[in-house]
């Protein structure tokens, strides 16, 4: 099979001091722009087996959360911050065309990273992929100018080995309980990864989406879930 490669700069970077800077920029022969899961846009001197880019700290204060879907139509952005606790269909799109979105982006308080979904019975493969680009995507971010708070999820233990990877530690975070306390199983599994995150991560906030177990430690902001506010409107 032969494989022709898009035109374009191709920017390979890593973080230092916080601040992103670039270390190589290569001219390679492309022509898909958008065929290379964004290797055309840049490639990240990442950490671990994986090579997962590295979100740089930051504990940015957010005054009100709205959900990705409503960041087009939000009148105040610069009181607002975004998650993505929602389906991932409604925000994949921000891996297809990351430019598109930047402008509209950087002017919000801050930015969730997208919470690709990491469900336990996806194969490794997927879970890591989606690890990779909820990574990917917050790096790019922070190089072009977003503060970036990083969104932590996990699936069973054997996702311990690579689920923190690229985490920065002692500084804000951001989990969904969403979905997670419907039986015993899936409540245990939240609580084993959230313990599990406090130890290797030690974060200094965590904003929790949703409902906050009992048994959760931690200086812990909550966020109500969209449902809930719908329930208690």
């Amino acid at each position: 099979m032969h494989i022709e490669f898009p035109t374009g700069p191709l920017a390979r970077g890593k973080h230092t001091s916080g601040v992103f800077s670039m270390v190589e920029v290569k001219n390679m022969s492309y022509r898909q722009q958008r065929d290379y899961e964004n290797l055309n846009k840049a490639i990240f001197d990442g950490v671990g087996e994986y090579d997962i880019p590295v979100i740089e700290p930051d504990s940015p204060q957010v005054d009100n959360w709205i959900s990705f879907n409503y960041a087009k139509g939000c009148e105040e952005p610069e009181i607002h911050g975004i998650h993505f606790f929602i389906d991932d269909y409604q925000f994949v799109r921000v891996w297809k065309q990351p430019d598109v979105y930047l402008d509209m982006l950087r002017k919000f308080q801050a930015v969730c990273t997208p919470d690709f979904s990491t469900y336990t019975d996806f194969p490794k493969t997927i879970q890591l992929y989606n690890h990779y680009r909820k990574h990917w995507l917050g790096a790019y971010w922070q190089m072009n100018g977003i503060r970036v708070i990083p969104t932590i999820s996990w699936a069973d233990r054997d996702s311990y080995e690579w689920c923190f990877t690229g985490e920065p530690e002692g500084y804000t975070v951001a989990v969904s309980s969403v979905g997670t306390q419907g039986s015993q199983e899936t409540r245990q599994l939240f609580l084993d990864g959230y313990r599990e995150m406090m130890t290797r991560l030690q974060p200094q906030r965590i904003i929790m989406y949703g409902n906050v177990p009992d048994e959760c430690q931690g200086n812990i902001i909550p966020v109500k879930a969209f449902q809930q506010k719908w329930r208690n409107g």
